[in-house]
């Protein structure tokens, strides 16, 4: 037998103690403002009746859209927040290539969204108040 029942608990134990410190770790202090503004439009979202979640897309450390969910009040299932974010930033800059910003969303976007942003050229998505950076897009 290679593993004793000691090593496999403490392989355990060290793995518990790594989660466990990577959800208790404080945002970047870049990130703060742009999470902190991502939940701002959840609780707009709220506010005016719609679905909890918020996002933003941000370039050069500047908020270029902002994103609550409408997927209620529009009654389009697309208006997810992380979309509509880059719908605003794609209408500011006029075209649909979002190439070097970042979406900050209030919780991980859905596969569709991560798809979207993928197409956008969004170079990174960061989610949660945690502000957990899971890397570019991909496309699904």
């Amino acid at each position: 037998m290679c593993c004793t029942r000691r090593t496999v608990l403490a392989g355990t134990a060290a793995i518990v103690a790594v989660v466990a410190t990577r959800s208790n770790a404080a945002p970047r202090p870049e990130h703060q403002p742009f999470i902190d503004a991502a939940f701002k439009m959840r609780d707009d979202a709220v506010r005016a009746g719609d679905q909890p979640y918020g996002a933003v897309v941000v370039k050069d450390s500047r908020i270029v859209g902002f994103g609550p969910s409408r997927v209620v009040l529009k009654n389009d299932w697309t208006a997810h927040a992380e979309r509509e974010a880059m719908r605003e930033a794609q209408a500011r800059f006029g075209n649909k290539d979002l190439s070097g910003c970042i979406l900050y969303s209030s919780s991980r976007p859905c596969s569709a969204c991560e798809a979207a942003a993928s197409e956008a050229k969004i170079v990174r998505m960061i989610h949660g108040r945690d502000a957990t950076d899971v890397g570019a897009p991909r496309r699904t």
